[in-house]
């Protein structure tokens, strides 16, 4: 946990930060899903075990969310607020479980600063999600908007 503010001459290509570990229980699965995915696959443990799934599985908003819960709690950029402003090439990779336990590898893979706003700019990170098992689960780039220290 980062104790002051991070502004975008403070991060580079490359940084790296890691994140979890998120245990996943089917409780959580099933409450999440009830409320925002209600589809038998995340919600049935006898209907979806004889689906193509043998299984309940987490819904990918599911993992989005403890992601995200995760980026925040961890506050990366200390108390610089996470504004979002894109999100890209989301791709849900293997199907999360009941008991699976995920690690996050979060890495900034571009800086660049506004050329019509010079007090701010964004950073691209790539987000890598696996269980326990070292499986991709989840995988997305994520455009933020950092404030700059000074203006160019």
């Amino acid at each position: 946990m980062q104790n002051r503010s991070l502004y975008l001459e403070d991060l580079h290509v490359g940084d790296v930060w890691t994140g979890g570990p998120i245990f996943v229980s089917e409780d959580a699965i099933i409450k999440f899903a009830a409320e925002f995915d209600p589809q038998p696959m995340h919600l049935d443990p006898i209907s979806s075990a004889e689906g193509r799934f043998g299984g309940i599985i987490a819904s990918g908003w599911h993992v989005a969310s403890l992601v995200m819960r995760d980026f925040v709690e961890k506050q990366p950029f200390g108390a610089t607020p996470l504004l979002g402003l894109r999100v890209d090439a989301l791709q849900w990779l293997t199907a999360v479980r009941p008991g699976d336990t995920l690690s996050i590898h979060r890495e900034i893979i571009a800086v660049t600063r506004s050329r019509s706003k010079p007090d701010r700019g964004t950073i691209e990170m790539k987000m890598t999600v696996t269980n326990q098992r070292g499986e991709v689960a989840m995988s997305f780039l994520n455009l933020i908007q950092m404030p700059a220290a000074a203006p160019a």
